[in-house]
Order: C-alpha cells, then structure tokens, then sequence
C-alpha cells in the first residue's frame, strides 16, 4: 500500500510557532505510523511565499520579497529536524517547477473557459487575502483576523467555481470519510447550501507584482490560494511522473480549521476543473489556545517550537501535543501542563515500568529475557488480552488521527503492567526457588509488554523508542519493534536475548527554568451577572430564554482519571462530534463504568480550565442520598438513540 501524508504549505510572513509544530508533528507521527505499518509513505510540507503580506513583511524589514522569503523558508526548514520531523519532500512556492507547473494548470483552465475577466466590488481581508462575504463577517470584522474588511472594485480574472457545486456536493455526500471529523463535514455542507459565488483568481500588478504572472495575461498575478494549493501536485510531480501516478491517488491533507474553506471548497473544484479525482481524505484539527484565546503574534503570546524542544525535550513535546488535543477540537497550552504530563505520564508511568522491569530482569535473570512457562494464570491472560486490545485500538485510532485516544489505550496497558508487576511480586518469587517457573513467566511477559510499547510509541517518541529497543537488546531497526505487522502481536519477544543498562528515559522536573509561561498566572475573573436580569419578578426564566440552553445526548467513547484529583473524570463524547468534558465524578463512577454510556450534556458553555484540561461542556447528575451518604446520579436517556441527539 502506498500513502501521501501532506502538511499545508506554511505561510512565510512570520517564524514558526507551535501550531506550524503540531500539524507537522502529527503529519510525520502518521507518516511513521503508515511506514510501521508497511506503506510506502510520501510526506510532504513547504513553505508558502506570494502574495500581499510577503510583500508587506519584506517591506517592513526593508528587504526585497526574495530575499525574505529565502530567509523564513530556511527557519522553517531547519525547524523541522529540531523536532525529529524529516520530510521526504519539502517545497517552495518560488520553485521553477512549480511555477511552471501553475500557469499550465491556469492556461488549461482558461482554455476550456472556466476563467473569465469581470469586475468586482466586494469585501477584501488582507489577512486572509480574500473577499469575504456579509455572512462571514463577525460584528462587521474578518472572523480571523478581527478587523473590518475593505471594500475594493476591481478588474479580475475569475473561476467558475459555482460549475461545480453540486458536484462537490454530491462527492462529499457519497464519501463521508472525505472530511474529518464530521464536524467539519457538517460545516462545509452547511456553507454549501447557499449558491456558491465564483472565485476571484488574479490581482492586478498594480496593486501586487509579488506573485506568479498569469501566463494569458502578464497585468495580473496569480491569487495566492490558486498558487498555494497547486504545490500539493506539483511536489509529486503532477502531470505525467512516476510519484503521481503513484501517490495522487490516496493524497491526504493535514490542516488547522482556519483554511478550512480553500481547502474543502477551492481545492477540489479546482482539481475537478483539470480533470482530477479530489484527494481522498481532509484531516481539520483545532487551535493551540493560550488562555482560551488562540495564539497571535501581535497580541504576543506566540509560543516557540525551538524553546520548548530546549527546555523539555523533543519526544515530551511530541507525545505532550498528540495526548493533550483532542483531534479536530482547540487545545489549552501551558508549562504547567508539560511538566505534569512529563513527570507523572511519562516519568512515573512508562519510565517507572521500563527501569523496574528491566531492572529486575538484571538482578533476577543476569539480564537475559527467560524463556516462560506454560501458564493459565489469570493475570497472565489480563496482561495479554490489554495488550491486544491495545493494539487493536492502536491501529484504529492512528488510522483514524484520533491520536489522543490511541495514546490513551496505551497508557491503560502501562498502568495494567504496573499493576501486574505489584500483584505479582517478583521480589518475592526471587526468594523461593519453587517459584522459578514463575518468575520465569513474569518477567518474560514483563519484556514483551515493553517490546510492544517500544513499537507501537516509535512513531510519537521515535528517540525514546530507540532507546527501550536498546535497553531490551533488540536495537534500532529490528522488526519486532519496527513493523507492526511482523512484531504487533503478544509472545514474539526471543528467549535469551541479553539487555543492556541505560539511562532513566524520562528524569522528573522539579520547576521550570528558562521558558517563561506568557499566559496569565491567574484566570480572568469573570463579572457577576444579576441572576435576577435572567428571571422574571417570580423568579422563574422565560421559555425564550430556556432554549438558548443547547441540551443534547452524548455518547462517552473513553475516560480517564485526572492525574492528581480525586473528583475529576477527563471524558472524550461524542455529540456527535468528538469532545473532552471534565466531570467531577469520580467519587461516584469509574472510568470503565463511563464508557459506552448517553448522558446528557450542555453543549454550548463557554470552555473551561479543569485542573490544566480545557472542558467543552457539563454533564447533567442529580444529588441524592444512599446509605445515609450523598451522591451524585448521571442523567441518561432510556431508549439508544444518536449521539448528539438534541434534548427539547
């Protein structure tokens, strides 16, 4: 099987910052997931360089935009290996070849008359470098960008992008993976129910000589978007080489959900227009929030990749970002945050499993992995059914980005085999010579349960990885912690293979040092409201007013425990698309208890910090007393019915 991975082509007009990172990150985990996996991987990613704010940054740095983009391009290209992130492919929008392969691409389209000159008055964002329409507005303001728009009249070359509506539409029906998650395919069908305006494709040189020349029209430059997305052919060699034919044909695109409309409405209708099958799957991840508001270089709380590398490691950044955003939805960054995933996920659990496991087959077997007995025992077959069901959950949610929930199956194996290892007590079977067989069996299953996590965290720790398959004397490159088809199953690890001594994987942090946290020390203080503005004069709310309360049924799909707390329950439900909501009752119920029930859930609170963890809405319980004692009882619903179904 063959895969093409790509990032979208980042924006030059500013440095690299921690979003660029996560999409990068998750586009290479996956490209090394694929490649465990077996595939022939392509992974691709560049740099975007047209355009008007190019222009503008070089002129503000008094240089020209060639001499600009050359530098930020080579920031962004050395960025990459900071992070153990290696492209096969890394592109230019200032390559010759696909300039070249551009204006073909545009001449084609205007040959067959799908490009049109006429004028144009309508609403133009720099930020965005388009037109927007009244409906996107946001109290008269660009959404993204928070300012008014401008209002321009103009000549332009124009797309017949309304020829294809239907047509997008009825693909995007008849391939409901094509989007994901689901809310984002709801959201470009939603637009897609208004009559579709053409596409503005040019600017007047003019107003902009920065970009590709139109080739039937050298007064006009090429619209940045028309360029950008091109590079997703032109990196594999669209029309006639040997990787298109290859890989065109299962492209998937890596985005965040601020270019959702380019690339879910733009792109395919212009591949439509050439002739093309669009690519096959659109993966839409949220922000990196801090304090609950999205990162901005000019409100300055932008976070750099390079710091964070500096201060915590590549493999803690790499695993801090997959665990801690929920695929699709906005995640909350913090030091905080990072710290506590590294000292209690990854110090205290994987790191405290590998040192005590391998240490006690050191001192109990001399360091040679025993050869294990025959055993019905019950907490062998436990051990090795989390482990198969891991693995099964692990190929799931990779394939699906769901790599939150992947991280999670994980760690319930780390937590079981720690708990094995208390159960077992090998410390005690080491002093009975009778129980040799036994402790035999132990630590065998002790050294294959780290020979799977060593597989299957290759792709999100791939330095970590690297040293347990040292430390268990497999080494680099062997298949059975490199290929999941050859080692993804329970009992393969050789009897007899020596181990060697390494160093703690993960060492604790005590403080932070030298990152300075630039989100606020304490959370804005929300004004009180007047409970009363909300009532009438007998105290009860209006039915108006009721209905601004959105209630629906939530499917719980995975929970966790909150490190630390003995109230808090982190929860993944579906409503219908994925959410984390933290609930405080884990006095009441477990985790295993939660998942696969329909509870009821307000979805449209404001987010909320939860011990570090942004909550995306409350469960709705009832106090009652039992035994004297109170407790809290989740509301459900009595028949299955759909996640998300509305409550009215």
């Amino acid at each position: 099987m063959t895969t093409y991975i790509t990032t979208p082509i980042y924006y030059v007009n500013a440095e690299p910052h921690l979003g660029h990172a996560f999409t990068t990150i998750v586009a290479d985990t996956y490209s090394r997931f694929r490649r465990l996996c077996g595939d022939e991987v392509r992974f691709q990613t560049g740099t975007d360089e047209h355009g008007d704010k190019i222009a503008e940054a070089a002129g503000k740095e008094g240089v020209g935009p060639k001499e600009y983009v050359d530098r930020i391009s080579a920031v962004f290209r050395n960025t990459w290996p900071l992070l153990q992130v290696f492209p096969d492919t890394f592109i230019r929008t200032t390559d010759s070849e696909h300039i070249k392969t551009v204006q073909d691409i545009l001449q084609y389209v205007y040959d067959q008359g799908d490009i049109y000159f006429d004028e144009y008055s309508g609403l133009y964002c720099k930020g965005c470098e388009r037109f927007l329409t009244e409906k996107e507005l946001v109290d008269g303001n660009c959404p993204d960008h928070q300012v008014p728009p401008k209002e321009i009249t103009e000549q332009n070359y124009f797309f017949r992008m309304s020829k294809y509506q239907q047509r997008l539409i009825d693909y995007i029906h008849t391939h409901p993976e094509f989007i994901t998650p689901e809310r984002y395919r709801n959201e470009v069908l939603s637009f897609l129910q208004e009559p579709l305006e053409d596409l503005c494709i040019s600017r007047p040189t003019s107003r902009l000589t920065w970009g590709i020349r139109l080739p039937f029209d050298q007064s006009f430059v090429t619209y940045v978007w028309f360029d950008a997305l091109i590079n997703y052919l032109t990196g594999i060699g669209y029309p006639d080489g040997p990787d298109f034919a290859r890989y065109w044909a299962v492209a998937e695109h890596l985005i965040a959900k601020d270019i959702l409309k380019p690339h879910a409405i733009y792109w395919p209708t212009m591949l439509m227009a050439i002739g093309l099958t669009p690519f096959i799957r659109l993966h839409v991840h949220g922000y990196w929030n801090i304090d609950d508001t999205k990162m901005s270089k000019s409100i300055g709380n932008v976070v750099r990749p390079g710091e964070l590398v500096a201060e915590y490691g590549i493999d803690t950044l790499r695993y801090f970002t997959l665990r801690e955003m929920s695929f699709g939805l906005d995640a909350s960054f913090g030091h905080e945050a990072i710290v506590a995933r590294k000292n209690s996920d990854l110090a205290n659990d994987l790191g405290n499993l590998f040192s005590r496991s391998t240490a006690m087959l050191l001192k109990y077997s001399n360091g040679v992995v025993p050869q294990p007995s025959d055993s019905d025992d019950p907490l062998d077959e436990d051990l090795r059914l989390v482990a198969t069901v891991m693995l099964s959950r692990y190929r799931e949610t990779f394939t699906n980005f769901q790599f939150h929930l992947g991280l999670q199956s994980i760690w319930e194996l780390i937590s079981y085999a720690n708990k094995y290892i208390v159960r077992n007590e090998p410390w005690v079977l080491a002093v009975a010579p009778e129980k040799k067989d036994r402790l035999d069996t132990v630590l065998y299953n002790l050294a294959e349960c780290l020979r799977l996590l060593t597989l299957v965290l290759s792709p999100v720790m791939p330095e970590t990885a690297v040293k347990m398959a040292v430390g268990l004397g497999l080494g680099a490159g062997n298949a059975l912690v490199g290929n999941l088809d050859q080692g993804g199953a329970w009992g393969l690890f050789p009897a007899g293979t020596c181990l060697q001594k390494i160093e703690a994987l993960f060492p604790r942090i005590e403080k932070i040092k030298t990152v300075e946290d630039k989100s606020p020390s304490q959370p804005k203080k929300q004004k009180k409201g007047n409970v009363q503005e909300n009532k009438d004069e007998e105290g009860l709310i209006t039915f108006e007013q009721f209905r601004t309360v959105d209630l629906r049924v939530a499917e719980v799909v995975a929970a966790e425990r909150l490190k630390n707390s003995d109230k808090l329950l982190k929860l993944t439900v579906k409503v219908p698309e994925e959410r984390i909501v933290v609930a405080g009752i884990a006095e009441f119920y477990t985790p295993e208890e939660m998942v696969g029930r329909l509870v009821l859930m307000v979805a449209n609170l404001k987010p909320a910090q939860l011990m570090g963890v942004t909550s995306h809405g409350m469960l709705l319980a009832a106090k009652t007393e039992v035994d004297g004692k109170q407790r809290l009882v989740l509301s459900t619903v009595g028949d299955r019915v759909e996640a998300g179904s509305k409550v009215s």
